[in-house]
């Protein structure tokens, strides 16, 4: 039975939307309309099942939350962007070893246009802002022409196709959904991801790729509700037959016969030859170079303004994108902290940085919400701002691997204590504890065979207990966050009213830390990955009524459109307060259904005054 709560009616919503202003919303409805018209593959059986029209079902109070925020029709258009992907991919040039010239000439060498580039194709004639005044000579590659943002490249994709399935039924594979949003983002079909397969498929025949959605089952649950290795059977008494219509991602040719792609464990099970959208991968091309990276996210960091010799922080920085642009504008001249509550997220941050040739970047496992240091008086050397060398034009001399030689006491300690907490003692380490002879002869097998993978001095991440008040010139809090406004997106159904709120409640957490972390006459940069409004401008609205001292700022670029004004009242008497009028311009929210065809983004930017106030 389901909780009360899952039956809450919104009964009172106050906003006003504010549209893209690079547009008018006329043209997005017509993109959408005639996309709905062509999108029917050229063969004539069973048109509607062999197509890509995937519908976004939400939780019915927030599809209700969502319609009262942007209005029905202009939600509508978001929801379907959303299931689509950008018709563009977008590289971070690493200018500190190459050019956005130099890129394309190698770029152009390396990435050949598709089979289906001469295809009928539906939706490229939908203007984009960031193709406008280019000739047609410039094919697929292009430098972005936004003031600041040269190092920025765009390589164009295209797309929707239509697919032609042939005449007759065509042997299937059935992918899972997060496959599936890879697959539309240009990646092949691996192994892990196939779950169900016609019969007698061999390795060379060619398939139809759709996917499976979750459903919700009977006991509130949601599941793909497929066990791996299904035959399907091809007809409507297959229980599965109409449960993927409408969610045909292309064809392709399979690499391995059905019994293989069920008995390996890894490789490509089907090489995607026909996609309905065609976005190129840069797997392993020009590593170093360039960082493929959503253009919201590259603005993000740029707005940020960070300058060189400053010392930055950005809080939950996995897996490093934002991190690595930081520390390119500032010409890897000065510091970057970033902070991950997960070791491994924490290596993969020091990776990148590593690839990217970054030595500014030191990295430390940390939870955001314990960002500020309690130590009564003890100093971490590692955080302590005077042993900053970059705040006096010295450049941080960084190991190649990012890894500091020795940890510090505390780090020693904190380390000592977690390992003893996740051994199930529950007992912090003390000098002169007792060692029983069972830890005694791990030590003696410990310095026998080597340190293990968690002492050894290249693959952990250091740990940090938080940082002085005030140490930082500028913080970057891009806030782990419901993640709505990704792209493509088939699924949605998990998320709640409630589970929302709760995203929301740990972002002011979390923005708090950041307030004291910030010195007077800072900046903070809030962005997020989604379309909540819940999670952007009331954020935002809290935090300019909590902390008198903070302010708006512009910021440069600014391409999105304007944040959402005004409020939301819910039965159970919380309230939503989002921006006031003079404020809407002084954010950008990226709307995925706009002509910049980006995923959903949203960036508030704030200057820090005195804190005496």
């Amino acid at each position: 039975m389901k909780k009360a709560r899952d039956f809450i009616i919104l009964t009172s919503c106050r906003s006003r939307t504010i549209h893209q202003t690079t547009t008018n919303s006329s043209n997005s409805i017509t993109a959408t309309a005639t996309f709905h018209e062509t999108m029917q593959p050229s063969s004539d059986h069973s048109p509607q099942r062999y197509s890509y029209n995937p519908t976004l079902h939400w939780n019915p109070q927030l599809h209700n939350y969502f319609n009262k925020a942007y209005g029905a029709d202009h939600f509508s258009l978001i929801s379907t962007a959303l299931t689509r992907p950008s018709r563009y991919s977008c590289i971070r040039v690493n200018t500190l070893r190459s050019d956005s010239d130099a890129v394309i000439e190698k770029l152009r060498s390396l990435v050949k246009p598709s089979s289906n580039a001469t295809d009928s194709e539906d939706g490229d004639d939908v203007p984009n802002p960031l193709k406008e005044g280019l000739n047609s000579d410039s094919g697929l590659f292009f430098k972005c022409r936004i003031p600041g943002l040269d190092y920025v490249v765009f390589v164009w994709g295209s797309g929707p196709h239509r697919i032609d399935y042939g005449n007759v039924a065509p042997k299937e594979v059935i992918v899972s959904r997060k496959c599936a949003e890879a697959v539309l983002r240009g990646a092949q079909v691996y192994v892990p991801g196939i779950l169900a397969c016609s019969g007698h498929v061999e390795k060379g025949d060619t398939v139809a790729v759709s996917v499976s959605v979750e459903q919700q089952g009977s006991d509130g649950g949601w599941s793909a509700g497929m066990t791996r290795g299904t035959v399907l059977q091809g007809s409507e008494t297959d229980p599965y037959y109409f449960e993927r219509n409408g969610l045909y991602i292309g064809q392709g040719t399979a690499m391995l016969s059905r019994a293989g792609m069920f008995r390996v464990s890894e490789g490509v099970g089907i090489d995607m030859k026909d996609r309905v959208y065609e976005l190129h991968s840069f797997h392993n091309v020009l590593e170093g170079e360039i960082f493929l990276q959503n253009l919201p996210s590259i603005i993000a960091a740029h707005v940020l303004d960070p300058q060189m010799g400053e010392r930055i922080l950005d809080m939950c920085a996995a897996p490093g994108g934002k991190t690595t642009a930081i520390a390119t504008l500032m010409k890897d001249r000065g510091e970057v902290i970033a902070t991950d509550r997960s070791h491994n997220k924490v290596l993969d941050i020091q990776k990148l940085a590593a690839e990217l040739g970054l030595s500014c970047i030191k990295a430390f496992r940390l939870d955001a919400l314990k960002s500020v240091s309690r130590r009564n008086g003890v100093v971490d050397t590692f955080t302590d701002p005077c042993c900053n060398n970059a705040t006096n034009g010295v450049k941080n001399q960084v190991s190649p691997n990012l890894q500091l030689e020795k940890m510090s006491p505390l780090v020693t300690e904190s380390f000592e204590t977690e390992t003893l907490e996740e051994n199930g003692k529950g007992e912090k380490a003390q000098e002169g504890a007792y060692l029983s002879k069972a830890e005694i002869r791990k030590s003696m097998r410990r310095a026998r065979n080597g340190p293990g993978r968690n002492q050894s001095g290249g693959g952990r991440g250091d740990i940090s207990k938080g940082f002085d008040p005030d140490s930082f010139d500028r913080v970057l809090l891009d806030a782990p966050c419901s993640a709505l406004g990704l792209r493509p997106r088939l699924f949605a159904g998990q998320e709640t009213i409630e589970s929302l709120r709760n995203h929301a409640k740990y972002q002011r957490k979390m923005f708090d830390q950041a307030v004291q972390l910030v010195r007077p006459g800072g900046v903070i940069v809030y962005s997020t990955c989604t379309i909540n409004p819940g999670e952007n401008e009331a954020l935002v609205r809290y935090a300019l009524d909590k902390y008198k001292y903070l302010s708006l700022a512009p910021q440069h670029p600014k391409i999105g459109g304007p944040g959402l004004v005004g409020s939301c009242e819910f039965p159970d008497g919380y309230v939503d307060e989002w921006l006031r009028p003079g404020e809407e311009n002084l954010v950008q929210r990226f709307d995925p259904s706009s002509p910049l065809d980006t995923i959903g983004f949203f960036i508030a930017k704030f200057a820090v005054g005195s804190k005496d106030i």
